[in-house]
This record gives C-alpha cells, structure tokens and sequence, in this order.
C-alpha cells in the first residue's frame, strides 16, 4: 500500500495504522529525513511493521516519474494507492513544471502517480485507488479559463477546486476501469487538526484517529470489495458535487489533465 503525503497527519496516521494489519506500508514523502523519522516513528508503535519509503517532490513531475521507476524496481504489484499528499497556498505561487501550485500537488501529481502506477495495480488481484478530497469540494465550480487562478487567485478558491478535481478524477477513473479488478473512489476525511487545516482555516479539528479512520476503511475493508465511483465520509457513501455526474465535463477535465502532464488517455 503506497500513501503518499505520509510523514505528517492523516497520511501518517495512516500508515501507523495500515503497518498495524500487517500491510506492507510504502511511504512516500518529499523528505528523506522525515520519511526516516517516519518510519521509526512507526516502528515504536507497531511490532516488526513492513515499511519501505519513496523520496519526491510532487511539485515535480519529473521527480513522481522518478519515484515510479525506483518502485517499479522493487516491486511487482501496488494493491492500494492513497493519493493523500496536499497543500493548501495562500498566495499563487508556480510549481516546477509552471502550473499554480495547489492544483500541481493536490491534483495533477496524483493524477500523473496513477497513470504511471498503473501496471503495477493491475498486477494485482484486487486494486484500490483512494483519492482524498474534501467537504470543499461541495462548494466548488469549475472554469477552465481559470483552472490554475490564471484570471483571479483565491487559497480558498484554489484549493476547493482541487478538491473537486480529486472526485472529478476519482469518479472518472472508475468509469474507465469499470470490468477490470481496479476500484477508484474518494472521500472526506473529516475536519481533522493537521498542519494544512492550520495553514488554510487556522483553526482546530478532530483527532488525526479520526481522520484516518475512513481512509483505513477503503484501504483494507473487504466490506468495499468491488465498490466503485463512490465518495465517502464517516465510512458511508454520500453525494458529491452535482457537477461530478456530468460525464461531458468529467471527459473534458481528464484530457485536459492529460495533456498538461504529458500523456496519452489512460
């Protein structure tokens, strides 16, 4: 199980509790020393945990195609994908690769990682890939003329949008792979007590526990065993953003995805 964003929060909490069942828990995080603290971390709460960790930064998507390739040497399958990695920008500022940099790291990264993931979650039995988006998501529209804050900038705006892309990604991935053994769904965490809730609201939530709660429950629950499209709160499907169920928009958004990171359709 790879989860990305994993040396801090929920994605940690995460992990903590994944290596808890026996998964082996890769860790992916943009600092070597803190993946290291990371692990060990983990291995005074958890007996004999199965850790592994992968270094990029997602701001870069030559540095996410450089980590698939270090996992590709390791490994021969990927049975779930966390896409949990997130920032929250209060000022526009440019990724790497010259895209506004909320959008880069919440969304486009993760979309570029699935694509390449791929293979290896097809190689295995039963794949899950589970997107973390948010309940700001609820609030968000989507215009492409200002897809990346191009006309008018907003950290809030910027950040709800990328929350929606998630689900837009999340829902249309699980259209795509409708008949294979690869399921794709999206969820909110909850109002959790993060570094990135600080950052953005600048206000408290609820335990990191809590937060990882679901994510744990789509990760390793034979109970969503084949459920797909679906996004979660609290452990139950809920309605997303109307916008979602527009297949047009969802087609748009994922080529549009596509050509911004380089790719073909996958």
């Amino acid at each position: 199980m790879l989860i990305t964003g994993a040396t801090d929060g929920i994605g940690k909490q995460t992990a903590f509790e994944l290596a808890k069942q026996g998964a082996t828990v890769l860790l992916h995080g943009r600092n070597s020393k803190r993946l290291i603290e990371t692990m060990n971390d983990c291995r005074k709460k958890v007996p004999h945990p199965k850790l592994d960790f992968f270094n990029a930064d997602f701001s870069s998507l030559n540095a996410i195609r450089k980590m698939v390739v270090d996992l590709e040497q390791k490994y021969d399958r990927l049975d779930v994908l966390i896409n949990n990695a997130g920032v929250y920008m209060k000022t526009r500022e440019l990724s790497h690769d010259g895209f506004e940099m909320t959008f880069a790291v919440n969304h486009l990264a993760h979309f570029f990682l699935t694509h390449l993931c791929l293979p290896l979650l097809k190689a295995s039995p039963s794949a899950r890939v589970i997107t973390v988006s948010s309940i700001a998501h609820l609030r968000a529209t989507l215009d492409f003329e200002n897809l990346q804050g191009e006309k008018k900038f907003d950290g809030y705006d910027a950040y709800s949008r990328s929350k929606l892309a998630n689900v837009l990604f999340a829902v249309e991935l699980a259209e795509r792979m409708k008949g294979s053994k690869l399921t794709s769904n999206a969820l909110h965490p909850g109002v959790i007590t993060t570094k990135l809730l600080e950052a953005g609201f600048a206000m408290k939530g609820a335990s990191l526990e809590e937060g990882a709660e679901t994510l744990v429950y789509l990760a390793s629950s034979p109970e969503v065993e084949g459920v797909t499209g679906k996004y979660f709160v609290k452990k139950r499907p809920q309605p997303y953003n109307p916008i979602v169920d527009n297949a047009d928009l969802r087609k748009r958004f994922w080529e549009h995805s596509c050509r911004l990171v380089g790719i073909s359709e996958f």
